[in-house]
């Protein structure tokens, strides 16, 4: 199949997709700063027209589906609009754009997005903190606009809908849609860089950025890189664990994943043949005829390296006195916050630099840069990019950068070369570009000679390579993918709301508790007896009496089962008629105080082992090593995370060997990494008790992996409980240790009532 039949087909199944999920999950639900509609108003009323932009276009055909709302701001103020004409625009945006209006006043506009968005999260997140404005005023303005776009959410939203969140003005309001319509299927996607944990932690308000991101079921970013700095914010703020970009939070699944977003591709493959391209087209030939081009675009931001940019041109033209005549750059800069000081600076120095740059280098007939101080509408700017031979993307940090992308598609006689700064998301994709260090001037202007100089042969086989690409992966393909990733998180958290132990199953396990004559409990002990955040702690009096309550009962057999040692086990249940099963499954004992070991196991093993794990607590500050009878940990919890991680990497390979030729497992949990015997585990302990006897009724709760052994162990009508949100064997999950506590007392409730009568 040709690839622009293959990308047809892709954009088919794409609306196909969408329909159906419209119909499966209710309607779709978009949510931006500002509407895909852009609302104007002058003496003859409201005009309405398309929003310019990647957003508006990419989710524009998704929009179009029968049921589905975009929800956010008209541009207009609210407070410059009489409420009889907000109401007109309201009705007119619902009924014939599909859209809903959030109102902000002009007071809001300026704390909220001048304010909050643009004098803080947009500087801190692209690497400028020195920018930032840490005013509390501020924040608040954020969280009660956020609070308006929930508002307007739940009004028009069900719990059945698809609702995908956009961008860094919104980052509140996933968990706050989230607590209202815990069902709906929320995904968020940021379109800027999400920064390294050093830069984000500098953000007052940093955990409740993170908790109001984790609100969504799916959390999408332009690149790996930005992903991988969210999740170790998310780890070393928050405490929250990750396993393969699943975030445990709040006993929920959140996924993390990278959705590079696409452009238009046929819009700017076929924009040429329009006439009034081909009018610029003729335009520039006629103006520059002769000279080979360089294009600079951007919107006015310190984010974009525009100085640095027209600094490196210089020097490439000092450099080369033999392309003087034959050059020139078109700059072109679209006015951008013309009132904040930043930005009136960065005027100023272009100014000056353009200014000094064609004062000192040009001459009578060739001027080295020709500069715009404006936008291009689509028309001249795609000529422009059809006509220009080298494209300069340097910015100092950008979410992704569609200029490029723009800039490839519309070459479709594959000439051109882009210099790509390797801080652009972009560069991630476009491989085939000459990538730039964005601070590095002299490695610019050496990568604009490279540029000029390329081959047509080598200029034509990577554009190609880079065109296949684009024309695939467009915008359509983004948001497509987007939704299947969201509808495949969506059947994941379903699935686990279906295992959850509500009230309906409780009753049914008491009833089936109280009809049994023969019962067998097994309970953990860190993590669901006892809360693992207190693993110093000994049990509650409330709780001990519970499980001498059980014990008691002369129908019941409760077993406590964990990894701790046997003496430590032995000290919290010494008066207790329970038995015991320690050290994931070497010791065990009934109700007697007599130990057996379920292996004849040599300990021979440790002489290798524990000289490693000590070396990698010399090397990583913050770990300790644990040793108990037939086991060794390595304990990491006080560990800086990233550190631990990548030791934990090393640890892990340093063992596989090792561990072969002693038939010892290696076992990961929360913070720690055990070795022990193969032949030593929570099931196969379990299952000498259980295979032990008949029983009318079998009951085992964990909260960790080690746990899953004893529930593959039992069989499917018996219960099994997990504690805490996780892929498991168990038929049922619990949120808390509290909730075992509560499920336990209400047992022994029973077992006392039944005692006494």
């Amino acid at each position: 199949m040709a690839t622009g039949d293959r990308a047809a087909a892709d954009y088919r199944l794409y609306a196909a997709t969408a329909s159906a999920y419209a119909v499966a999950m209710g309607k779709i639900v978009l949510v931006s700063n500002r509407l895909s509609t852009s609302v104007t108003l002058d003496a003859d009323g409201p005009g309405f027209a398309p929003s310019m932009g990647g957003l508006a276009t990419g989710l524009s055909s998704m929009h179009q589906q029968e049921n589905s709302l975009w929800v956010g701001w008209t541009g207009i103020p609210a407070d410059n609009v009489s409420a009889e004409m907000s109401q007109v625009i309201a009705d007119r945006l619902r009924q014939e754009y599909k859209s809903v209006a959030v109102p902000l006043t002009a007071d809001e506009i300026e704390d909220f997005y001048f304010g909050f968005c643009n004098n803080i999260i947009w500087p801190l997140f692209h690497y400028f903190p020195t920018y930032a404005d840490y005013d509390e005023a501020l924040w608040e303005a954020y969280r009660r606009v956020n609070e308006k776009y929930y508002h307007k959410v739940v009004e028009v939203a069900d719990e059945d809908d698809f609702i995908w969140v956009h961008d860094y003005q919104l980052m509140l309001l996933p968990q706050m849609i989230k607590s209202a319509l815990p069902a709906s299927r929320i995904g968020f996607f940021l379109h800027i860089p999400f920064p390294s944990y050093e830069v984000f932690r500098l953000l007052p308000w940093r955990e409740q950025v993170l908790d109001g991101l984790l609100g969504a079921d799916l959390v999408g970013f332009h690149t790996y890189d930005y992903a991988r700095h969210f999740l170790s914010a998310v780890r070393r703020i928050l405490s929250a664990e990750h396993q393969m970009a699943n975030v445990k939070y709040h006993n929920r699944m959140v996924k993390v994943d990278a959705f590079p977003m696409g452009i238009d591709y046929q819009k700017y493959a076929t924009a040429r043949e329009l006439p009034a391209v081909q009018q610029e087209i003729a335009n520039i030939r006629r103006e520059l005829a002769g000279q080979r081009i360089i294009l600079s675009v951007d919107r006015l931001d310190y984010s974009k390296g525009i100085p640095i940019r027209i600094r490196a041109y210089r020097s490439f033209l000092e450099q080369n006195p033999d392309y003087h005549g034959k050059v020139t750059m078109i700059l072109i800069v679209a006015p951008s916050r013309t009132a904040v000081p930043h930005y009136q600076e960065l005027k100023r120095e272009i100014d000056e630099l353009v200014s000094v740059t064609n004062g000192t280098l040009g001459r009578i007939g060739w001027t080295p840069i020709s500069y715009f101080y404006r936008p291009f509408p689509f028309d001249q700017l795609t000529a422009t990019y059809t006509q220009s031979d080298v494209l300069l993307v340097t910015p100092l940090r950008d979410g992704m950068n569609l200029i490029a992308k723009e800039y490839i598609a519309a070459r479709t006689d594959y000439r051109g070369v882009i210099v790509l700064s390797e801080t652009a998301g972009a560069a991630r994709e476009l491989g085939e570009a000459i990538t730039i260090n964005p601070n590095n001037e002299p490695q610019i202007a050496a990568a604009i000679r490279e540029a000029l100089e390329m081959t047509i042969e080598e200029q034509e086989q990577k554009n190609r390579l880079m065109h296949e690409r684009l024309e695939l992966y467009d915008i359509h393909y983004w948001a497509r993918d987007f939704m299947d990733k969201l509808a495949a998180v969506g059947e994941m958290q379903a699935s686990f709301a279906q295992r959850a132990f509500g009230k309906r199953q409780q009753e049914r396990l008491i009833a089936d508790y109280e009809a049994a004559g023969r019962r067998l409990i097994f309970v953990d002990y860190d993590g669901t007896l006892l809360d693992r955040e207190h693993r110093s702690h000994k049990l509650s009096s409330e709780s001990i009496d519970d499980m001498a309550a059980l014990a008691s009962d002369p129908c019941n057999e409760v077993v406590v089962i964990s990894g701790r040692p046997k003496d430590y086990l032995q000290e919290v249940f010494h008066d207790l008629p329970v038995g015991i099963i320690a050290g994931h499954g070497i010791w065990y004992k009934g109700k007697s105080d007599t130990w057996h070991t379920t292996e004849q196991i040599s300990n021979d093993w440790k002489q290798t082992i524990l000289p490693i794990l000590q070396l990698y607590c010399n090397r990583t500050p913050g770990t300790k090593v644990e040793e108990s009878d037939y086991s060794l940990v390595w304990n990491y919890r006080r560990a800086q995370p990233e550190l631990a991680a990548v030791r934990l990497s090393e640890l892990k390979d340093a063992l596989i060997s090792l561990t072969a030729n002693h038939d010892l497992s290696i076992l990961e949990r929360s913070h720690i990494l055990e070795l022990k015997h193969s032949n030593v585990n929570k099931g196969r302990a379990a299952a000498a008790w259980y295979e032990g006897s008949d029983w009318d009724f079998v009951l085992a709760i964990g909260d960790d992996w080690t746990d899953e052994d004893m529930f593959a162990m039992l069989s499917e009508e018996q219960y099994t409980i997990k504690v805490g949100i996780d892929i498991s064997q168990a038929r049922f999950f619990v949120n808390s240790t509290e909730d075992v506590r509560q499920l336990l007392g209400e047992l022994a409730r029973r077992s006392r009532f039944k005692t006494a009568s």
